[in-house]
C-alpha cells in the first residue's frame, strides 16, 4: 500500500467515501495545484517519456497518436527502469509479457510455467530488490543534492 497520493483534487478523490477509504487504510492524501502535474514529479517523468516515445512514433501524422497510446503504454510498462532495475510490469506481475519477438520458439525448458510457489516468491524477492534499489538511489540523489552544502555542525 502506499503512504501517501498525490491527487490533482478531482472529485473523486475530494468524496466523504475516498477520504474515509484513505484514512481507514492509513494513506496521507496530498492534493497538487489543479492542473499541474509538476507538482508531482512521478508524473512529470513519466509524462515527459510517453511524449517523447509518441512523438518517436506519430512522425507528421499528429492525428494518429490515439492510436498509438496502447502500444506507447505497453513499451514504456515492458521497458527496465534505471531506478528500479525492473519494469513496471515485472514489478507489478511478476513477469514481461511477451511480445511477437518472444514467440519464436524457445526450448522446453524456458516454456514451463513456474508453479505459484515459486511465483510467490519470485515477487516477494523482486519487490525487496526494487524497494533497496529505490532506496540506494534515494540516498544517491541526497547525496548528490546535499554535496557542498552546509549544515548546522559547519556554521
Amino acid at each position: 500500500m502506499p503512504r501517501s497520493i498525490v491527487s490533482d483534487r478531482d472529485t473523486r478523490f475530494l468524496s466523504y467515501f475516498w477520504k474515509t477509504l484513505w484514512c481507514k487504510l492509513g494513506i496521507k492524501l496530498l492534493f497538487s495545484t489543479t492542473c499541474h502535474p509538476q507538482t508531482d514529479g512521478q508524473t512529470e517523468v513519466v509524462n515527459r517519456t510517453l511524449g517523447t516515445l509518441l512523438r518517436a512514433i506519430i512522425s507528421k501524422n499528429l492525428k494518429s497518436w490515439e492510436e498509438c497510446l496502447p502500444f506507447v503504454e505497453f513499451a514504456y510498462n515492458r521497458s527496465v527502469h534505471f531506478t528500479t532495475g525492473f519494469s513496471p510490469f515485472e514489478i507489478v506481475y511478476g513477469f514481461n509479457p511477451l511480445t511477437p519477438m518472444d514467440l519464436l520458439s524457445l526450448p522446453m525448458s524456458e516454456r514451463l510455467n513456474l508453479d505459484g510457489k515459486k511465483k510467490a516468491d519470485y515477487v516477494r524477492t523482486l519487490h525487496e530488490k526494487v524497494r533497496t534499489s529505490i532506496e540506494k538511489k534515494i540516498q544517491q540523489y541526497t547525496r548528490q543534492a546535499n554535496k557542498g552544502k552546509k549544515t548546522r555542525e559547519d556554521q
